[in-house]
């Protein structure tokens, strides 16, 4: 069985309109590339052509697993996320209690993740750290640099 993923409005319209690029413009490059390899001759000794074949088997694979985490996606209503635990689509301000810093991210689905605006997967270790957590405990995480310590500050949405 397929895994549930929980989106955003704007990451599930994210989704869709990548998904119908690549069965719109995204095939009809591969079959020009495909069909411009074809004319160069003899296909059985023509790397330009299963270079291009293989291109198409992999654009398919993508399309199918894009449809199928399509398929099993979920929309979350940001509007009625409880605050008082941290859940996914929660932000969460923390503080490293090591060297004081804080930090704030939203716990969003795996395609959605994006560090530079401060989206990290639920699926992260510190997202998983912080699931379930309520405003004023503390938790440990291991991280690929060690253990760390936060503060959970704030949870909003």
């Amino acid at each position: 069985m397929a895994e549930v993923s929980y989106f955003t409005k704007d990451g599930l319209e994210k989704l869709k309109e990548e998904l119908q690029r690549l069965k719109t413009t995204g095939r009809a490059d591969i079959s020009k590339a495909i069909a411009e390899a074809r004319d160069k001759g003899d296909l059985s000794e023509n790397a330009e052509y299963d270079a291009a074949k293989e291109a198409q088997g992999l654009h398919e694979a993508k399309i199918a697993q894009m449809q199928e985490t399509l398929a099993n996606a979920r929309l979350l209503d940001e509007s009625k996320l409880d605050v008082s635990k941290v859940l996914a689509l929660s932000i969460v301000k923390i503080k490293n209690l090591k060297n004081g810093a804080t930090m704030s991210y939203q716990l969003v689905s795996e395609s959605e993740a994006d560090m530079k605006s401060g989206k990290i997967s639920v699926a992260s270790p510190i997202a998983k750290g912080l699931l379930g957590k309520k405003v004023g405990e503390t938790t440990e995480i291991t991280v690929p640099a060690g253990k760390i310590e936060f503060e959970i500050l704030e949870i909003s949405r």
